[in-house]
């Protein structure tokens, strides 16, 4: 048998430093936010943000809240977005805030469903966006961007002061929803200007308690004046097409205590220069993110598929390495808007070293361009809702490695794990799962903790297992759940949920190993098991053989008379938990597909729910069943369907495009002109009957690329990378669509052409066609108290 690893947990860390930077919230307000060494608060408490980027100015506005909803829902507590100020001024003197550009109502319903706002206010913003969001007029002029240049500032100042004057009251100090600002993007060796920008922002009236920048390729930032935000992908679209997966990916799914990555960005900064020395930043400030990858662009040269555990594995391992703030880009994706003078995205045609599709910018993020939910967004969620209950006590914990760690990152035999702890209890993280190199089972593994001044160790299970290929997991170590203390579970915590007199800690086991609980004996009176065995073992009361499931409830009667539950649901249940405000309480809800919450509403994204605690009757218009400690309720309408699509060849592909080249001699996106003489064409007709909201047309396809139109408007395009193809029905203008179809053109691949494709799409890419085609709805219902 393979003896257990050790952890040592070191004293408890000295108290973090604070007042040591110049960051102050607006005098007054009832949560002031402030930034220690170690971990930032609000209210004077712990405080672990959850934010995710959302582009308003890529996505419709007339959805804008429906989607901020699910954001929230997946447990997102602040939103970010960067002003893309091409998007609001292509046009010189005419700056737009209308329709979907209009800051001011984004950033008032992100206060209005309590959501946090970030603004990246650039002026340079990246975003895979024609010249990183600075207009075509200012680059035309005699300046030097992105510098100190006073006929540079000058335009900068005007932006500015249109951005304040679109969020002015919005601040803290009058009640207001942004907690950060964020200056430019990834400037790495100006800190000069760094600093200007904030002051500029500043004088033009814009306020906030935080202000950020991003903090990768060892930049140089302002001593003390801006914090420093990391980021960490699973994949990369702006590495060459032949360079495999990078270590600079691979590094992020182990553990460890370094914060820079160094891959972001390095297509527009010389990767043989640093801007500063990032071992100065860690005694300063607390580990904050603001780009961990919820999925990846792809470009024409290079096309990664990133997969739900990919993007789960390297958010929770990140929050094991030491993260108090998990920051991700992107959360929801979106499309680009169309330019009234040209297309908006970054190419080789603006001298970028990326060819990006004209409009997708879906990002295979958690939430779609058009809103669909990804696999990732469960994923995410169940972390989330983790933090939501116990960020604050994660928060303050220090990371801790254990005594052998893998060497090297190719080392694929040690096991990857690591402890968040404040001295007196922590959380255990593992990971066994990286894309593209699959780790295998960790066959006989226990853990061993030890805590100073615990005459205890603590060998996590009590018996070895298998630690599962692919798994990664958080298990809690003598955590406290209403005066009874739970040593350990081998089932990672979701929420509590106070259910009358009873908390109720609702815990997610782990595909493959069996739950146990572990109970200090001395804290507990009685406990009862629905299945499995309850044994006393060396002063404590061992839970195991849990059935996990909805009826898993362990039932305990602390030592001082209260009630405690610990519910074990199934990793697949788990998956479908949310929790928010519903029949005026605060309730947890299973669901089978997506659930959005506003105050008392629930609209509900599939087909059954279930609630816990039970309402005390059902609402009307639905049947109640019973199921243990749940009130089931099935939804009379049907909540998803979708059917085949009739589709028609108009034009076979003629031969492919020959390829061509441009920015580091790196493949280009065809033409234009070739969608019109060798594409393949195709007519899809699409029914009139079909319901437009959240209805999408998704198309089977191989090929290159693919444009979608309707009449002469192109409407939709994709880069093939094996994934299916979704354009939303609602998106396409109805009656040029009844008229004339959805045509669809798609280019054969040049077979001499280096493009990078994921190699489980590769086997059938050598042609262009349509392969099927369907309508997949995602109705919603609103479900109010009956």
């Amino acid at each position: 048998m393979t003896p257990p690893h050790r952890l040592r947990i070191p004293a408890p860390p000295a108290p973090p430093l604070t007042g040591h930077l110049p960051f102050a919230d607006a005098p007054g307000v009832p949560d002031p936010i402030e930034v220690t060494s170690r971990y930032l608060t609000r209210g004077g408490q712990p405080w672990f943000p959850v934010s995710g980027e959302f582009h308003y100015s890529r996505y419709p506005a007339r959805d804008w809240e429906e989607e901020l909803l699910k954001i929230k829902a997946g447990g997102v507590t602040a939103v970010a977005s960067y002003l893309i100020w091409i998007h609001h001024e292509e046009i010189e003197g005419r700056i737009r805030f209308d329709g979907d550009r209009d800051l001011r109502r984004f950033a008032e319903l992100c206060a209005r469903h309590s959501l946090d706002f970030i603004p990246r206010i650039g002026p340079w913003s990246h975003a895979e966006v024609r010249n990183g969001g600075l207009p075509d007029w200012l680059l035309a002029r005699d300046c030097t961007p992105r510098t100190d240049d006073p006929a540079y500032l000058d335009p900068v100042r005007t932006w500015f002061a249109a951005i304040a004057g679109q969020l002015h009251g919005l601040d803290r100090a009058h009640g207001g929803p942004i907690v950060a600002i964020q200056i430019e993007n990834e400037l790495y060796d100006q800190p000069g200007h760094l600093l200007t920008l904030k002051r500029m922002a500043q004088q033009a009236g814009l306020s906030a308690p935080l202000w950020t920048s991003t903090a990768w390729g060892g930049v140089r930032l302002p001593p003390g004046d801006l914090l420093p935000l990391y980021g960490g992908y699973p994949e990369t679209f702006w590495t060459e097409a032949d360079g495999g997966w990078p270590d600079t990916c691979r590094k992020h799914f182990f553990f460890t205590h370094q914060r820079d990555d160094e891959a972001i960005g390095p297509d527009l900064r010389p990767t043989t220069v640093r801007g500063g020395d990032p071992s100065a930043v860690p005694d300063h400030f607390p580990w904050a993110t603001c780009e961990l990858g919820g999925g990846m662009a792809v470009a024409y040269h290079r096309r990664p598929r990133v997969e739900a555990a990919d993007i789960g594995a390297l958010g929770l391992t990140k929050i094991g390495c030491g993260s108090v703030w998990q920051g991700y880009y992107l959360f929801h994706g979106g499309t680009n808007p169309a330019g009234e003078l040209t297309t908006l995205q970054e190419s080789h045609a603006t001298g970028y070293p990326n060819d990006l599709p004209v409009l997708t910018y879906d990002f295979q993020a958690p939430l779609g361009e058009y809103g669909q939910y990804r696999d990732s967004y469960h994923e995410l969620r169940l972390q989330h809702l983790m933090l939501a209950d116990f960020g604050s006590l994660i928060a303050p914990m220090e990371s801790v490695l254990p005594e052998v760690q893998p060497v090297g990152q190719g080392d694929r035999e040690t096991l990857r794990w690591a402890v968040r702890s404040d001295g007196v209890s922590g959380f255990l993280f593992v990971n066994n799962h990286q894309p593209h190199e699959p780790l295998p089972d960790r066959r006989d593994t226990s853990l061993t903790v030890e805590f100073p001044g615990s005459t205890r160790d603590l060998t996590i299970p009590s018996s070895p297992v298998t630690v599962p290929q692919g798994a990664y997991f958080c298990w809690p170590l003598r955590l406290d759940i209403a005066g009874v203390r739970l040593e350990w579970a081998t089932a990672q915590p979701v929420c509590t949920v106070q259910d009358g007199e009873r908390t109720v800690l609702v815990l997610a086991a782990v595909d493959g190993i069996a739950p146990e609980l572990a109970l200090d004996a001395g804290t507990v009176a009685s406990v009862s098991a629905p299945s499995g065995e309850v044994a006393d073992a060396d002063g404590r009361v061992l839970v195991s053989g849990v059935r996990p499931g909805t009826d898993a409830l362990v039932e305990v009667v602390a030592a001082d008379g209260g009630r405690v539950g610990l519910l074990v649901l199934d990793a697949a249940t788990a998956r479908t938990v949310y929790r928010g405000v519903a029949w005026g309480a605060e309730r947890l809800v299973l669901c089978a597909g997506g659930v959005v919450f506003d105050r008392d509403e629930v609209r509900v994204h599939g087909t059954s729910f279930a609630v816990l605690p039970a309402p005390e009757r059902a609402p009307g218009g639905l049947r109640e069943t019973a199921d243990g400690v749940f009130a089931r309720y099935t939804i009379d309408s049907e909540a998803g369907s979708g059917a085949a699509l009739p589709f028609a060849l108009v034009r076979p592909a003629g031969p492919a495009p020959k390829g061509a080249t441009g920015v580091l001699g790196r493949a280009s996106a065809p033409a234009g002109k070739h969608f019109d003489t060798t594409a393949a064409e195709y007519r899809i007709d699409v029914p009139e009957d079909l319901p437009q909201r959240g209805t999408v047309v998704r198309i089977h396809w191989i090929g290159d690329v693919a444009r979608a139109y309707v009449g002469d408007v192109l409407v939709a395009d994709q880069f093939y990378s094996g994934r299916v193809w979704d354009i939303g029905l609602d998106r396409l203008p109805a009656e040029a669509l009844r008229a004339e179809g959805l045509r669809v053109r798609v280019l054969q691949p040049d077979a001499d052409a280096r493009v990078y494709v994921p190699d489980e799409a590769r086997e059938d890419w050598g042609t262009a066609a349509v392969e099927r085609v369907e309508w997949v709805a995602g109705r919603s219902w609103a479900v109010r108290p009956g």
